[in-house]
């Protein structure tokens, strides 16, 4: 709230340099004169609320932010923010317990904005055998469960691969948000040890994936099992809490490990 209290054209300016955009560039893509975004940026102007959401669209400013636009503008929110467990988001809950149960045997998983853990299906609870309770304890962080020593880190095989590709998408995240939470995570885990996988076991060949994802390596008493993962998010959401819901799907990188999913579905 006390961001809500400064100036409107302030944030559009931080927004737009985050954004990595000239004045110029922004104007053209928002179809309006520089002269009347630069009025906007220093408070010489005060936008009407279409021009701060048309503002905020071609920024590609999050929902939760674009409702801090409003209100330094003076305007009233405009994207609701409901708990996921408010009846009217019955419909999306049901969607995404669909979503994860369809992926058995496979793990998948459903996190929102800090990466909390807010449903899992069947296929995750066994890969976490030997996690420390106090990691399990909700709210459970899924970044703080996986590269915490008292968590998976000492079972991924490949965890120095692993804990950088995290790492950046966090970044890459707060990039996108600025969300002062986020950074404060991301300071968290760089701080965490990381240690070494654990001994005896061999990794096995690289895999070529063509550089679109990083296999996620993680060894178990049923053997090592290598995946690797999507993430989907809702496509046209006007509520923030949809919007900030993610859902991480993990697919089998080899044979070996989808027979061994399979087998313990059936086990």
């Amino acid at each position: 709230m006390q961001a809500a209290i400064r100036p409107v054209g302030e944030h559009l300016r931080e927004w737009r340099q985050r954004r990595r955009l000239s004045q110029l560039d922004l104007a053209l893509e928002a179809e309006i004169s520089t002269k009347h975004l630069s009025f906007v940026e220093t408070g010489r102007a005060t936008p009407s609320r279409d021009m701060v959401l048309h503002l905020a669209e071609r920024l590609d400013v999050p929902l939760r932010e674009r409702n801090l636009l409003l209100l330094s503008a003076g305007y009233a929110p405009v994207f609701s923010e409901r708990s996921l467990e408010d009846p009217a988001l019955g419909a999306a809950r049901k969607a995404v317990g669909l979503v994860l149960a369809g992926h058995e045997p496979y793990p998948a998983l459903a996190i929102d904005r800090y990466w909390t853990l807010i449903n899992a299906n069947k296929a995750v609870a066994p890969l976490l055998a030997g996690v420390d309770a106090s990691l399990l304890q909700p709210p459970v962080n899924v970044l703080r469960l996986s590269l915490h020593p008292d968590g998976l880190a000492p079972r991924i095989v490949n965890l120095h691969e692993w804990r950088a590709h995290l790492l950046e998408r966090l970044r890459h995240q707060i990039d996108v948000t600025a969300d002062a939470i986020l950074v404060d995570l991301l300071a968290e885990l760089r701080g965490l040890p990381a240690p070494q996988a654990r001994a005896g076991v061999k990794p096995d060949k690289a895999a070529d994936y063509a550089g679109i994802a990083i296999p996620f390596r993680l060894a178990t008493d049923a053997g090592v099992m290598s995946f690797f993962s999507t993430t989907t998010v809702f496509g046209t959401p006007v509520d923030v809490t949809l919007s900030e819901l993610a859902l991480e799907s993990f697919f089998p990188a080899d044979a070996e490990t989808a027979e061994r999913l399979r087998a313990a579905q059936m086990g």
